[in-house]
């Protein structure tokens, strides 16, 4: 059957999606690239790379070094500003309290597709103890304290019909119950987090948490802090 107007999709751009690959590679690589090591990366020749990366130079999105090598460049930080901006807004200055106050590593993480993405993070003053949660840093959403947190923001039914095929777990339920999230060991090895959702007007939840390999805090008297935070900039968000 042919396809009507109203039922074709659109093929996806396979230039852009090679850009956008391009530069998830350089996020995540530890070090600059050379353009050899970047189109194995991206399993591509090395002259469909080279055309990719002079685009993506124009515009600021990657630069090179003296040796020719590539990393990420200041136009993403341009782009990444206005990423949830309003969340990102309203967050900062809870996310600062909650770090110095706590002596814990504070931030937010958003919800995209399977994972949990880190979008805003705040690190303590004074102290040689914080775990850095990195922007851009992601995880399973069914791992860790923020996919909890926002699990838990659904019932299960609800969550069943906005994300099929991601099982909703046992412990979305009880922290529904509680108010926070707990994980420990999950994420990165040793270390613990706790997490309250941040409800999203007409979007999907968020979660504010924090991050500490130990802590003589009682878990409850955070939990109540995460709150109060998240309570704050939902009243922002309106």
């Amino acid at each position: 059957m042919t396809p009507t107007a109203g039922t074709t999709q659109a093929s996806p751009s396979q230039t852009l999606s090679r850009g956008i690959r391009a530069l998830e590679i350089l996020a995540e690589a530890q070090q600059p690239l050379t353009i050899a090591e970047l189109a194995d990366a991206m399993g591509v020749h090395r002259s469909v790379a080279y055309r990719i990366l002079r685009t993506l130079e124009d515009h600021s999105l990657l630069v090179r070094d003296d040796g020719g090598r590539v990393q990420p460049g200041p136009g993403l930080a341009v782009l990444a500003r206005g990423v949830s901006r309003s969340l990102q807004t309203a967050a900062l200055p809870e996310l600062t309290q909650l770090a110095n106050t706590l002596a814990m590593s504070a931030f937010v993480a958003v919800w995209d597709h399977e994972d949990c993405v880190t979008l805003v993070t705040v690190d303590p003053r004074h102290t040689g103890a914080a775990v850095v949660q990195h922007p851009g840093s992601r995880h399973p959403i069914s791992a860790g304290a923020p996919g909890i947190a926002i699990q838990s923001a659904h019932s299960e039914q609800e969550w069943k019909a906005a994300a099929p095929g991601i099982p909703y777990r046992a412990e979305a339920a009880e922290a529904r119950h509680r108010g926070y999230a707990a994980s420990h060991d999950e994420v990165i090895a040793g270390v613990s987090s706790l997490a309250v959702p941040v409800r999203m007007p007409g979007g999907r939840p968020a979660a504010l948490a924090v991050v500490y390999i130990r802590s003589s805090q009682n878990p409850e008297e955070v939990a109540a802090a995460l709150a109060a935070s998240a309570g704050r900039i939902e009243g922002q968000l309106g």
